[in-house]
C-alpha cells in the first residue's frame, strides 16, 4: 500500500487548510485510515481515525474544529480543518492499518503551519 499526501502548507490562525491522502496498491487489505501529527520537539501523535464503516474518533484538541471523511470509491482519505491554531503546526502523516491491525502504512508528511 502506498500513501500520497497532500495538502499543507501556511495558514493565519482562524484559517483553514484540508489535507488529503490517496492510497494505491492492496486497498482491500486497508481498514483504518487516520492522521497523525508531529510537532517540532514532540512525540507522534495521533489526530483522527475513520475506519471502513464510517465510525470517527478525534482527539480532543481538534473536536468541533478538523473532520476527518473517506471516499471509498476514490481510495483517499481527507481532513478538514477549520479554526486553525499556532499550537496545530505540525508535520501531518497520513496512516492506514489494515484489518488485522499488524500492519501499519505511512505517507510522506505534510507540513502545516499556523501562524498567529
Amino acid at each position: 500500500v502506498q500513501l500520497q499526501a497532500s495538502g499543507g502548507g501556511l495558514v493565519q490562525a482562524g484559517g483553514s487548510l484540508r489535507l488529503s491522502c490517496a492510497a494505491s496498491g492492496s486497498i482491500s487489505s486497508i481498514s483504518v485510515m487516520g492522521w497523525y501529527r508531529q510537532a517540532p520537539g514532540k512525540q507522534r501523535e495521533l489526530v483522527a481515525t475513520i475506519a471502513s464503516g464510517g465510525m470517527r474518533n478525534y482527539i480532543e484538541s481538534v473536536k468541533g474544529r478538523f473532520t476527518i471523511s473517506r471516499d471509498n470509491a476514490k481510495n483517499t482519505v481527507y481532513l478538514q480543518m477549520n479554526s486553525l491554531k499556532p499550537e496545530d503546526t505540525a508535520v501531518y502523516y497520513c496512516n492506514a492499518r489494515t484489518w488485522n491491525g499488524l500492519t501499519a502504512y505511512w505517507g510522506q508528511g505534510t507540513q502545516v503551519t499556523v501562524s498567529s
